[in-house]
């Protein structure tokens, strides 16, 4: 006994429906993994350009530390002031580099606290190079401003990552620069 052209029909229709239902689940599997799969991989180059900038800011900041207290007079070094100034101008275009990576990476806020935290960072450099005036407290200010755009850029890059926490608020009280108890006689003030 065979089935009716209309029993066929309906046992066709099925299978083309189930075929294509599989097709279509298939493709939409597939096409989730790929996008994940490139968020992740974005989410890792972010990564690393934000870790790797904060590094060079940091890596910028020691060496105009070492260049101003060196001009200053705070702290003598032995190695002289013209490669101290190359090394600093070395850092800044490593800085530079790292900057336009976050410029095409980042997200709006995380854009935003980076142009901050640059414009903190070379009032350190033109400090410590001479190119501005100022006095301890003023480079101190400069530095506290530098650490906290940091600590924001940290924020911003936490945010866009997905990351969940924070690294200021109340759990997280400011803290202030780390400074070496000054000696008697040192007229250096805190």
């Amino acid at each position: 006994m065979g089935l009716g052209t209309g029993e066929q029909i309906v046992t066709v229709a099925a299978v083309l429906l189930g075929a294509l239902t599989t097709h279509l689940t298939n493709h939409l599997t597939e096409r989730s993994k790929v996008k994940y799969e490139l968020l992740t991989r974005w989410d890792d180059r972010k990564l690393d350009a934000y870790s790797q900038y904060v590094d060079r800011v940091r890596t910028g900041i020691f060496l105009a530390v070492r260049l101003y207290e060196h001009r200053e007079g705070l702290r003598r070094s032995d190695i002289p002031e013209a490669e101290m100034v190359a090394d600093l101008a070395e850092a800044e275009r490593f800085q530079g580099r790292s900057f336009e990576q976050i410029m095409l990476l980042g997200g709006d806020d995380v854009i935003e606290a980076a142009h901050e935290l640059h414009a903190a960072v070379r009032a350190i450099d033109w400090q410590a190079t001479g190119k501005v005036p100022g006095t301890l407290e003023e480079w101190r200010e400069r530095n506290r401003l530098a650490f906290r755009a940091i600590n924001a850029f940290h924020e911003s890059a936490r945010e866009d990552l997905g990351v969940q926490g924070r690294v200021t608020g109340e759990q997280h009280p400011e803290r202030d620069l780390l400074l070496p108890a000054a000696r008697s006689g040192d007229a250096i003030s805190e």
